[in-house]
């Protein structure tokens, strides 16, 4: 009989608030902050402190690189690791698109003013349009030759007023980290013009509001400004006969950056009064734009210096080249924020973008994510209209609100159950922290050393933690606070905590080759006023070498050491004395446990290896490789010789001990794992990682099966390879299609392959049946019993191929099509032109229609029998397309019409009697009397 198991599930996942990988946003109101969290987006209230609605996908398993926000103010691009880009609505919190075109993580993304063109780059050094309204890729530039770092829309001054007419008019400005920024025309899809003028990467770039300047920064100290001919560019754009527009971007100068370090972010405020440059050496400096006026003044100053040094005898020409205004007289250094980490990224408060607006506040509001896992947002006086930042006065900024409670600022390095499964103890360098297991709350937020190991103490009201200084400090959970710190191992490192099973004592192992026994006592709290646990030392076991790790048996009976000599000692727990040494592994045992029933002990090292020995007579059972990187953790379920793994190849992995297999594949880690928890009798397991999460799997109800747990992740690999050899890319062009073959479309290509086919035999009998009444209709044939899918579905088989195809996803229509053979796209046609008679979903026939065509065109004019076909469908869709297009503009003259009643019911006009007076009487010529002589 084939032995099942129990699948374990995904369930909850908490502790991070801001990834480093990704850049957090403001909303439209700037209240929340849209913020990446490894493959999941949070939106949180900045004020509060508090989540309010996560994001996620089930199929999606990718880390968010990038965020963009619509002008809409409630759509939010979100690219990821893998090349998808997932478009999200803040209203329902839900995924409204999903867009693959890249084969390369998303670095880049902008939206164009209207909303409805979505601009991708990616490490692929591919920039793609998408339509966000069609859902669909519009076309693919390329030309750089290294990751795109930074878009821009340069839209035409006349607005657009569909998806397809923005993306065919106006520029784009790309930069990369090949040190070029590029000038793209889209409505010839070609590059324009090429800034080589940058030594180093170009890491990034932004526009001003009006689409004056451009400013990018690089690997230097200084920051690259360029001025845009706007009235070039809108030349180039309404006449293609028009002189190419090369010189449309030029050098406007350099300016000087406060500090010395690479640009991370470079970004414009909505007034774009202000420029803000984030380094990566902890400072974020915010510029000014001068007005006018100031320009004015200081080029009158500038003038006056120079007479001067002319009237003592200076060169004539030097001082007329010192009068012209660079890119330094323009942006002046503003304010200069400091921040406690790395800043990963900045934006502005996009409720700000008026003057006004920006008046009535008196300061700028600036988000920064940071690379310690917080967010943080600035407060920045700004100078009231009509003052100078030194008439002003304005004090230094300020830190306005931030979020750190929910997460470490360190990776989390040991983890620890209660009694009971309900909290969970992670400890970090700096920080201790106590969540709520099924909920991730955090419930007790604690500072402690270097934490290396942690354990629960019996009654789960006291907490031990093990550090790197080799002290212990106990904590009181309710009082939150630490009420003992003792110095365990000298200053050595202590490895390993475990409590005893009789709940009397705890047992610690350091580097300082000690294993050493601590009873629990109560003493009475003079401040608290109740009683609390201490610690005091009983015992030591002197040890050949540093200990990493060490287990007490369920039995209390053995005591097993790992030691740093790659091998583990066994000793009776009670008189200290030898019992068994156990080696084998090549490098030294970092984890270890020991099963229920005292009888079986699992070793982890560093080799990847993870080995089990009985405790009878110390032989190895079975040595298995375990991880493809070195593994950190391993714990038994209590009750079963079940045991989970955990390793530095991102993975936990769940083992049969004693059939030596394995059961089960946890992923969702995007870093090493650290440290391990299994619930009693394993009804969940708890794990922590570099990335600073800590993911909860539930044990579910599901049965699974070990041949076919291989057989899916056999089916995952060769998906993976299908992915692959699908998608090969060709450099031939510079614009080309926008899309890329997944397992999606190659599926969606196989159901409409299958519908194709099946809606082809049920007309075949169709046809024979009507055969058979024109020859013998005295018979009266009996009609062919029709497909089964059909029969349920009640629909004829054209209808059945255009539902097929209306649910395949539109970003992945084109790619599913490209699966199809030619004799299935001939039979297709086929159904397209009754689709085109009935008038049915005519804007996908069409699409369809002229996919086909521009796919296939070698082969469909090389097929005579297409030629009639072809004209039936062309005649059939300018009919439908017509009727289309008279419906469309009755409505619209309709709505046209209900608008104009609507204002004129609505609005009130008001009529100033003495103004209208006043200007016909300055209008009416005054009587002049004039004398005539005879």
């Amino acid at each position: 009989m084939v032995k099942t198991y129990l699948r374990y599930e995904a369930h909850s996942t908490f502790g991070v608030i801001a990834s480093p990988t990704g850049n957090a946003v403001f909303d439209h109101s700037g209240r929340l902050s849209i913020t990446p969290a490894l493959e999941s987006v949070i939106v949180w209230d900045i004020k509060k402190g508090t989540q309010v609605a996560r994001w996620s996908d089930r199929d999606n398993t990718a880390e968010v690189t990038c965020i963009a926000r619509s002008p809409n103010g409630k759509d939010y691009a979100v690219g990821y690791t893998d090349g998808s880009i997932r478009l999200f609505d803040l209203t329902n919190n839900a995924v409204n698109v999903v867009l693959n075109g890249h084969r390369g993580g998303i670095s880049a993304l902008q939206f164009d003013s209207s909303g409805t063109v979505l601009a991708s780059g990616a490490r692929d050094t591919d920039i793609v349009l998408w339509d966000v309204v069609g859902e669909v890729g519009l076309y693919r530039l390329r030309g750089h030759k290294d990751e795109i770092t930074g878009i821009a829309f340069l839209a035409s001054a006349q607005s657009a007023d569909t998806a397809l007419n923005a993306s065919a008019s106006g520029h784009i400005v790309t930069s990369s980290k090949d040190t070029l920024v590029k000038l793209w025309d889209l409505r010839a899809q070609h590059c324009v013009q090429t800034l080589v003028t940058h030594r180093s990467e170009v890491w990034a770039l932004a526009v001003s509001p009006d689409r004056r300047l451009l400013v990018t920064g690089t690997s230097d100290a200084d920051l690259h400004v360029w001025t845009i001919d706007t009235e070039k560019l809108e030349a180039t754009a309404a006449d293609s006969t028009a002189e190419q527009n090369w010189d449309a971007i030029r050098e406007y100068g350099t300016v000087r950056r406060a500090g010395s370090s690479r640009v991370v972010t470079v970004a414009f405020h909505g007034t774009g009064k202000y420029v803000v440059c984030l380094g990566a050496d902890r400072t974020a400096e915010i510029f000014r734009v001068r007005t006018h006026a100031e320009i004015k003044k200081k080029l009158e100053r500038r003038q006056r210096r120079n007479r001067e040094k002319n009237k003592k005898g200076s060169d004539d020409e030097a001082v007329a080249g010192a009068v012209e205004i660079t890119a330094a007289d323009e942006l002046v250094s503003f304010k200069l924020i400091r921040t406690s980490a790395k800043a990963a990224s900045v934006d502005f408060d996009p409720s700000e973008t008026d003057s006004a607006a920006l008046a009535r506040r008196g300061s700028l509001r600036v988000l920064i994510g940071q690379n310690n896992n917080t967010i943080h947002v600035w407060t920045v006086p700004v100078p009231p209209e009509g003052k100078t930042t030194k008439q002003a006065n304005l004090p230094e900024p300020s830190l306005q609100s931030c979020v750190e409670m929910p997460g470490h600022r360190s990776e989390p390095r040991a983890l620890a159950l209660s009694s009971d499964n309900e909290l969970v103890a992670s400890a970090a360098d700096g920080s201790l922290r106590i969540w709520n297991a099924r909920t991730g709350a955090c419930v007790r937020t604690l500072e402690c050393g270097t934490a290396l190991c942690v354990a629960f103490l019996p009654g789960d009201q006291t907490v031990v933690v093990g550090t790197k200084r080799g002290t212990l400090q106990v904590f009181d959970i309710p009082a939150a606070t630490c009420v003992e710190t003792l110095d365990a191992h000298g200053g050595a490192a202590c490895w390993a905590i475990d409590v005893h099973p009789d709940k009397k004592s705890i047992i610690t192992g350091g580097a300082d080759k000690t294993v050493k026994f601590w009873d629990l006592q109560l003493v009475r709290d003079a401040d608290a006023g109740r009683r609390r646990l201490t610690l005091e030392h009983t015992r030591t076991l002197q040890m050949a070498d540093e200990v990493l790790a060490l287990r007490v048996s369920a039995d209390g009976r053995l005591l097993a050491v790992a030691l740093l000599d790659c091998t583990v000692k066994v000793f009776y727990a009670d008189t200290l004395k030898f019992f068994l040494s156990l080696y084998g592994h090549k490098l030294p045992v970092v984890s270890l446990d020991i099963a229920s029933d005292s009888t079986l002990l699992v070793t982890a090292s560093a080799d990847k290896s993870v080995k089990l020995w009985g405790l009878d007579f110390g032989d190895c059972h079975r040595s298995l490789l375990a991880h493809q990187e070195p593994v950190t953790a391993v714990r038994f379920v209590w009750g079963t010789h079940y045991f989970f793994s955990a390793g530095k190849d991102r993975c936990v992995i769940q083992w049969d001990g004693d059939k030596f297999q394995r059961i089960q594949k946890l992923h969702g880690f995007h870093g090493d794992v650290w440290a391990l928890a299994v619930a009693h009798y394993g009804n969940f397991v708890v794990a922590s990682g570099q990335d600073r999460s800590i993911r909860v799997w539930d044990k579910t109800e599901e049965p699974l099966f070990l041949e076919e747990e291989r057989e899916r992740e056999l089916d995952e690999l060769l998906d993976r390879g299908l992915e692959e050899a699908a998608d090969t890319p060709n450099d031939v062009d510079e614009a080309q299609r926008a899309g890329k073959a997944t397992a999606e479309t190659l599926m969606a290509g196989e159901r409409i392959a299958e519908a194709l086919d099946l809606a082809d035999g049920e007309r075949r009998k169709l046809a024979e049946h009507a055969e058979q009444m024109r020859r013998m209709p005295h018979l009266n044939p009996p009609l062919p019993d029709p497909n089964p899918i059909l029969a349920f579905e009640k629909l004829s088989p054209e209808a059945y191929v255009l539902r097929t195809v209306e649910r395949v996803r539109a970003a992945d229509l084109d790619d599913a099509l490209l699966v199809l053979s030619f004799s299935r796209v001939l039979s297709l046609l086929e159904y397209i032109d009754v689709w085109a008679r009935r008038e049915w979903n005519t804007p996908l026939t069409c699409r369809i229609l002229f996919f086909l065509l521009k796919s296939h065109q070698n082969q469909i004019v090389a097929t005579r029998s297409m030629r009639s076909r072809l004209a039936s469908i062309r005649h059939a869709l300018r009919a439908g397309l017509a009727s289309q297009r008279d419906q469309i503009g009755y409505n619209l003259a309709a709505l046209a019409s209900l608008k104009a009643d609507w204002e004129a019911n609505a609005t009130a006009e008001f009529f100033d009697d003495e103004a209208i007076q006043k200007i016909l009487d300055s209008q009416v010529k005054k009587r002049k009397f004039v004398g005539l002589k005879a």
